[in-house]
């Protein structure tokens, strides 16, 4: 049986600016990411965009990079998807997936080049 592992990528622009909580030896930073694709129904081709709301948890001598985390910059997160379930004061149950960042970087913008290596020269033939 093939091994499937919950995990996902994402590029999107950070809607709003973080809300950082530390505790004692850890801090989480909540925001929201807004993503978009292009869907083409007939001729026309529309924008379809979605907020996905994300988690990031660091120890606190980690937590600097929240810095990053703010309105309009664009990146690339990686992470994977916590299910939650709880029950209320009045017994009613619920659930939500929660999607946890492990990892957040800045994105390559669409029509630039990714940075690449610098190519080995050739070797030259044997005398």
């Amino acid at each position: 049986m093939k091994k499937y592992e919950n995990n996902f990528a994402v590029t999107g622009y950070v809607a709003k600016d973080a809300e950082v909580y530390q505790f004692t030896n850890t801090s989480v930073a909540r925001f929201p990411l807004a993503v978009a694709r292009q869907e083409k129904i007939g001729e026309e081709t529309k924008r379809v965009s979605a907020f996905m709301n994300i988690e990031a948890w660091r120890k606190n001598e980690n937590a600097g990079s929240f810095d990053q985390l703010t309105k309009g910059t664009l990146l690339t997160v990686e992470g994977y998807f916590k299910p939650e379930e709880w029950t209320d004061k009045d017994g009613v149950q619920h659930n939500r997936i929660v999607t946890v960042a492990v990892k957040f970087y800045p994105a390559v913008e669409k029509g630039e080049e990714a940075p690449s290596k610098p190519a080995k020269e050739a070797k030259k033939g044997k005398k």
